[in-house]
Order: structure tokens, then C-alpha cells, then sequence
């Protein structure tokens, strides 16, 4: 039996396998007008791809939580009902073809407002046509390109942790199985936890507790509105591969066990993306060892990502109890049906369409 096909449960879901898409922005939904932030086609036909590959979980992008919480006008949104209602055409495929659907809700802070990448990716500016006033923790700027965002004050803090809870609600309503929690990448929530981005003096800054404090409280909201039954995941980066003042790996563990007591069920263990010209020294399988630290020292269930491209690699990181199951991005891109490929290469067994079994 290969571990990677084998099923794998979180309170009351199973998973049929350890195969699952990373959460990667397509930066093609509605930009402006009453239908800002809906999926189109190309969303459907994207998610559905890899879902008639065999995928095990499918997280669907960075979705923002408010308009503002978008990294690009370009973001899907969950914030209202025509946002959901469009949502539950996706779901609903993915779970005819027996892939869970789950979400990634994000909100990017003080790297917001910038330009889709085949378009430069540059900051919008506010009060350009697209652009609007980021916010965050402190008012430090990502990088000299980058706009200086507006510190959030304690009232705003609290009510993005209800804009997160608000965005659960509808996840759920839109017939998500999985809710994650962007944590990562330098967006706002890892922006509060890192000392590099937040030089607050108030309870949200300052020591570790406090930086911990606004993630906390995010999932206690979402936590309180998301079923007690359906699992739910944070990303988190790992690292923010700072010789100092950063976000370290000794601070992911700790944080991990207090997400563990706070209900999460798995962590997702990227790493970088808040420090700008920070040299990561890429190769394959290159976070692994953070995602197995995380699991060896705290018990919390972790996903592994990061350059995980072959079959075996990716079954040895299950196998070898490295991670407990494998994101992949960019394969996924180039491979949509990489799980059933390799579920033949491994003598295991996924879901095919009955219109592709001619392909078996």
C-alpha cells in the first residue's frame, strides 16, 4: 500500500488521499464592480482539471476577505453572497469527483494593492483606478516600492478577525470542506506575527505572546462559526530566512503548539515572503525539514510544499513521517492529473472519470 494514496482523516472528513493542491493566486477573478472577486471559467476549469486528475484536496487560492484584504484587484473575494454563490459551482465538481474542496482566506495587509505579475506586478497606487491604501501592523513599508500601509488600531484589528470569521461563514455556505488561515508569505496575519514587520508597542506587539495575540484571535473566530467537525488548517512561513530580527523556526514550533490548543488541525509549513531581498537557498524538497520539525516536537499534523515534484520524493515524506501529506504547486500547474500518474507508478489506485477510463 503506498502512503500517499492512503486516505487520511481530520475530525469527521477523509481525505481519500495524500495528494493535495497548494493554495496558488490566479489573479484572474472579477476586478471592479458589483461582482468584484468572483470566480469565472477560468477558476472552474482550472480547480476541475486537477480534480478529475485525482487530487486528494484542492485549497483554492488566497481569497480575500474584504476588498482591501486582496493582493490584487484581480483576487477571488468572500465577502459577499454573489462571491458564494459562484463559489458553489466549483465545490460542487470537486466533490462529485471525490476531491474535498477547501479555501484560503487571506488578507494581504501591507503587501495589497499591486498589479497582476504578467503586468509587472507592481504597487498600484492609491487612488489609481485599481489601487487602494494598504494596511498593517506598523507602518513599515514592504519595500521602497511598496506603499506604507496605515497601522491598523486595536478596533480594526478586531473587526479583520471578524471579517475572517464572516468569510468562514460563507466558505461554509459555499460548500467548503476545509477552511485554511494565510498565515504566510509576509500577508497581514504573518506581518503581526514576525518582529520585522511589527514594531507595535501595544498588546498586538513588542513580545512573542503579542505578535501571536491577532493570529489567535483569528482562529478563534473562525473557529467559533466553522463546524466543530470540519478541520482547519494555517500556513504559516516557517521562517522568514533572516540572520536576525525575523521570524524563526524555533518560533513556528512554538507557535504550532498554541494553534494545536487553539483547534487547528494542520499546519501548512511554507516559509519566506515577508523580507524583501532575502537570499532562501531553494532545492528540492527544501521545506521539508521545517514541516517535520513541526510534527516531531508538537504532534500537530503538517503538509509539507516547496519543490516536491517526483513521485518517490513525495512518497517518502509521507512514508518517512516527514509531513502527512504533500502540497503541490507548480507540478500541479504542469501535471493536472500527476496523482493518478502516480498513483500507477506506486500500484495504487485514485478516482478516474468515467469519460477518461479509456486512459487507464
Amino acid at each position: 500500500m503506498s502512503a500517499l494514496f492512503e486516505p487520511y482523516t481530520l475530525r469527521s472528513l477523509t481525505i481519500p488521499n495524500r495528494v493535495w493542491m497548494a493554495p496558488m493566486c490566479q489573479y484572474s477573478a472579477v476586478a471592479a464592480g458589483p461582482e468584484a472577486g468572483v470566480p469565472t471559467d477560468w477558476h472552474f476549469a482550472h480547480y476541475a482539471a486537477r480534480a478529475t486528475g485525482g487530487t486528494g484536496l484542492i485549497l483554492v487560492e488566497a481569497t480575500g476577505v474584504s476588498p482591501e484584504g486582496r493582493i490584487s484587484p484581480a483576487d477571488l473575494g468572500i465577502w459577499n453572497d454573489t462571491q458564494v454563490e459562484a463559489f458553489r459551482r466549483i465545490t460542487g465538481f470537486l466533490k462529485e469527483h471525490g476531491t474535498v474542496p477547501g479555501i484560503q482566506l487571506a488578507h494581504a495587509g501591507r503587501k495589497a494593492s499591486t498589479d497582476r505579475p504578467w503586468l509587472g506586478g507592481a504597487p498600484l497606487a492609491p487612488g489609481s483606478a485599481e489601487g487602494w491604501q494598504p494596511v498593517g501592523p506598523s507602518p513599515v513599508a514592504y519595500d521602497e516600492r511598496h506603499t506604507v500601509p496605515t497601522e491598523l488600531t486595536v478596533d480594526q484589528i478586531h473587526d479583520v478577525a471578524r471579517q475572517f470569521a464572516d468569510a468562514a461563514q460563507r466558505a461554509l455556505d459555499a460548500g467548503f470542506e476545509v477552511a485554511e488561515v494565510h498565515g504566510a508569505h509576509g500577508y497581514l496575519i504573518g506581518e503581526f506575527l514576525s518582529p520585522h514587520s511589527n514594531r507595535r508597542t501595544d498588546a498586538y506587539g513588542g513580545s512573542f505572546e503579542n505578535r501571536a495575540r491577532f493570529a489567535l484571535e483569528v482562529v478563534d473566530a473562525i473557529r467559533a462559526v466553522w463546524p466543530e467537525d470540519k478541520p482547519l488548517f494555517f500556513r504559516i512561513s516557517a521562517t522568514d530566512w533572516l540572520d536576525e530580527g525575523g521570524w524563526t523556526a524555533d518560533d513556528t514550533v512554538r507557535f504550532a503548539a498554541l494553534l494545536k490548543e487553539h483547534g487547528v488541525d494542520l499546519l501548512d509549513v511554507s516559509t519566506g515572503g515577508n523580507a524583501a531581498g532575502v537570499k532562501i537557498p531553494v532545492g528540492p524538497g527544501y521545506q521539508v525539514p521545517f514541516a517535520a520539525r513541526v510534527r516531531a516536537e508538537t504532534g500537530l499534523p503538517v503538509a509539507a510544499v516547496g519543490l516536491i515534484t517526483g513521485v518517490e520524493q513525495a512518497e517518502k515524506i509521507v512514508a518517512n513521517g516527514e509531513a502527512d501529506a504533500v502540497l503541490l504547486g507548480r507540478e500541479l500547474l504542469r501535471s493536472p492529473s500527476w496523482a493518478r500518474q502516480a498513483a500507477r507508478e506506486l500500484g495504487a489506485e485514485v478516482r478516474v472519470p468515467q469519460q477518461y477510463l479509456r486512459s487507464v
